[in-house]
């Protein structure tokens, strides 16, 4: 067992903070011998039923749960940063081109490594990521995440159409491909598999019909794909699947809209998209780094919670523009701002980070397992500074709330706020950042 005193953050079931300035958390092993959190909240509440263990004092530092990623990118670690005149120039020239390299079994392992490394430094325990069209970009994915016990859902990109020579994939094969990467990755230590299509353009209706056609096979797998995020990608996507009554539609015709479905982007939506989307449990990524890079438009929050369906907050590096999810944070709330296209509001610290945490967890159907500092929660903390810089300690020492001392961080902080990420199997030992 680990016993921390330690200022601690986490979250309610209805996604308000609960924030103790001297608390308490206690990790131990459950029977499967995971790391999980026995007890959380005030020192003074708790601290007596621990009086006869050791205690590590964190004087200073602000412990959190770790942050989800609900949509990134590993084949585009090495795009991010990258030029284009919009999303399809932004493929073709590339995204495309660096992706067939993961073909090599070798060149896949080396950036696994350095992707999954990224992630941690950064305080993100559990991430949705799209692979490459080609298994061995999968294999190695797992197998860094499961050498560094990262909660990871991952699948090969399903794209037999509209794409250059080496990442375009066979129909049948394909299919074939991603079932025994789901009958041998899926549910194995921390991993999940999620059926991916990259997006409807790219992928015949055969191809997705078998998608669909597995979905319903494995239902406790994950589907993720991207819909919505440019205007010239809808005209596309109408145009190939007239008989759609819309872009979100298509998945729907082929049975890729249900619980545990996870779309990007999802900004220029009509209320039967929204409402398609909450009847069946689908969720969105909202991917705001992204977006205002390639300037494919702005998530509308407003009408999100107008019609009820969940969402949660993504890096979507390449297109995105940091693995910080501090820097996604504060482009969320850009995104929530602009009034001009859409309504406008200002989302609170507690509801950006709780997007990025036990809200995210939610959408992606692991709430009270991961995001969250709650008893039973796998234990995946981080340990953040909030003097890391000397503005952001100038700014957090005059923190007079619990919103303003989040916001300051979600503003000025980034990777050097996360000064250590402990992950759950891991229990107490921490890797440095």
């Amino acid at each position: 067992m680990s016993v921390y005193r330690s200022a601690l953050l986490r979250f309610a079931d209805n996604g308000r903070a609960l924030y103790d300035e001297d608390g308490l958390l206690a990790i131990g092993p459950d029977a499967q011998g995971r790391q999980r959190v026995l007890a959380a909240g005030s020192w003074q509440a708790l601290g007596a039923q621990y009086a006869d263990q050791p205690v590590t004092h964190l004087p200073g530092r602000i412990l959190a749960p770790g942050f989800v990623d609900m949509h990134i990118h590993f084949p585009q670690t090495e795009v991010i940063g990258s030029p284009a005149d919009g999303l399809l120039p932004w493929l073709e020239n590339y995204t495309f081109p660096h992706e067939k390299r993961f073909a090599a079994p070798d060149y896949s392992a080396q950036v696994a490594q350095f992707f999954i490394a990224e992630l941690l430094r950064n305080g993100v325990t559990t991430a949705l990521a799209f692979s490459t069209s080609h298994p061995a970009s999968v294999n190695a994915l797992f197998t860094e995440a499961q050498r560094q016990h990262l909660r990871l859902i991952t699948g090969k990109v399903l794209q037999d159409r509209h794409s250059p020579d080496g990442v375009r994939d066979d129909t049948e094969q394909s299919l074939i491909d991603t079932e025994a990467l789901i009958q041998r990755w899926h549910g194995v230590d921390r991993l999940g598999y999620a059926i991916t299509p990259r997006f409807a353009p790219t992928s015949t209706p055969a191809q997705l019909r078998g998608a669909g056609e597995l979905a319903a096979r494995y239902p406790d797998v994950w589907i993720q794909s991207h819909v919505a995020e440019n205007l010239d990608e809808i005209r596309w996507a109408r145009e190939l699947f007239p008989r759609s009554r819309s872009y979100l539609g298509v998945y729907d015709d082929f049975g890729l809209m249900r619980e545990r479905a996870v779309y990007a982007h999802c900004i220029h939506f009509d209320d039967d998209d929204r409402a398609l989307m909450r009847d069946t449990g689908a969720v969105a990524a909202v991917s705001p780094t992204s977006n205002l890079f390639l300037g494919s438009g702005f998530f509308d929050y407003a009408s999100a919670d107008r019609v009820g369906f969940r969402y949660g907050l993504a890096s979507d590096v390449g297109g995105g523009t940091s693995f910080s999810p501090f820097h996604t944070m504060m482009a969320a709330y850009y995104v929530g701002r602009e009034g001009q296209t859409k309504p406008g509001l200002s989302l609170s610290p507690q509801q950006l980070w709780w997007q990025h945490t036990a809200g995210a967890a939610r959408a992606l159907g692991l709430g009270g397992v991961v995001g969250n500092l709650q008893p039973g929660c796998e234990a995946d903390v981080l340990v953040l500074n909030p003097e890391a810089t000397p503005l952001l300690a100038r700014k957090t020492r005059q923190a007079r709330s619990l919103d303003e001392l989040l916001f300051a961080l979600i503003v000025l902080g980034d990777d050097r706020v996360v000064e250590q990420t402990v992950i759950g199997q891991q229990g107490a030992n921490q890797r440095a950042t």
